[in-house]
């Protein structure tokens, strides 16, 4: 697979994320070897890499090992693990117990931060999620045609300030508000569940905003959205997404706007 300066770790979760990073850093010249989570990772990722091993989630052991007998000395994060596995079945190596022993609170940093700890100890720099696909960050402005109204200026505002306060704690990093209420705040269930939940109570018009955490790790759990979002904000007929410029990856940006502007949903990042 090349010297061991041309290869590239990566530690794949769910979503495309991971398949363009493995892409991204192919055309770079760069070998990729891939450690995939089961019941996560689309398998697709197999034909992107040079090598892929797949395991369960909490088998840092078994992820160390792999990128190590591969000769990854680098190695990025990507992609989404479905937060509420974290409670079904989860069986840790003893590599993964231990870490795990000495976190107080099981917050997503937390967690992700004693993981990348334990990579570089082993001698595995962890480097940014978005070191090889910068262009993926939303451009600071209105993305869409149609462009916020007063009210749901004020929205934004009020949901930037809740939001920001909820990744301050390390909660999560999305609201969804109407008329200066708080319909739902994102948890263990993640976006679009959030979405889900808090359209359904406000019938309408809701506001959804998503930003980074105040004291952000742009190596992992960078905050996302794309097509996928505006189709579920479709269902639910909210009326606004609003992102943070510089700090939140679009995916499929082209055909995300497209769809906001065929729904009337307003796109603004800040």
């Amino acid at each position: 697979m090349g010297e061991e300066k041309d290869i590239l770790g990566i530690i794949a979760g769910g979503g495309q994320f991971p398949l363009l990073a493995a892409e991204s850093a192919k055309k770079r010249g760069l070998a990729v070897v891939a450690v995939a989570h089961k019941g996560e990772t689309d398998p697709a990722l197999s034909e992107q890499v040079d090598r892929i091993v797949w395991i369960k989630l909490g088998q840092l052991g078994h992820l160390i090992k792999a990128l190590k007998k591969n000769g990854a000395r680098k190695a990025l994060m990507a992609g989404t693990i479905t937060k509420r596995k974290m409670f079904e079945n989860v069986l840790p190596d003893l590599k993964g117990l231990t870490v795990m022993s000495r976190l107080a609170v099981f917050h997503d940093d937390d967690i992700l931060r004693a993981v990348a700890g334990e990579l570089e100890r082993e001698g595995i720099e962890i480097v940014s999620s978005t070191a090889f696909l910068p262009e993926l960050y939303a451009p600071e402005g209105c993305l869409t045609k149609r462009k916020p109204t007063r009210s749901e200026n004020e929205d934004i505002l009020f949901g930037w300030r809740i939001a920001k306060e909820l990744g301050r704690l390390d909660i999560g990093q999305c609201v969804v508000v109407k008329r200066k209420t708080v319909l739902a705040v994102e948890a263990i269930e993640g976006t679009d569940e959030t979405i889900r939940r808090g359209g359904r109570i406000g019938k309408e018009g809701a506001v959804v905003v998503k930003v980074s955490k105040p004291e952000q790790d742009m190596r992992f759990d960078v905050p996302t959205a794309g097509r996928d979002t505006i189709a579920v904000m479709e269902r639910v007929k909210a009326s606004v997404l609003a992102v943070e410029a510089g700090k939140t990856l679009l995916f499929d940006r082209e055909e995300m706007i497209a769809r906001a502007d065929e729904a009337g949903i307003c796109v603004v990042a800040r």
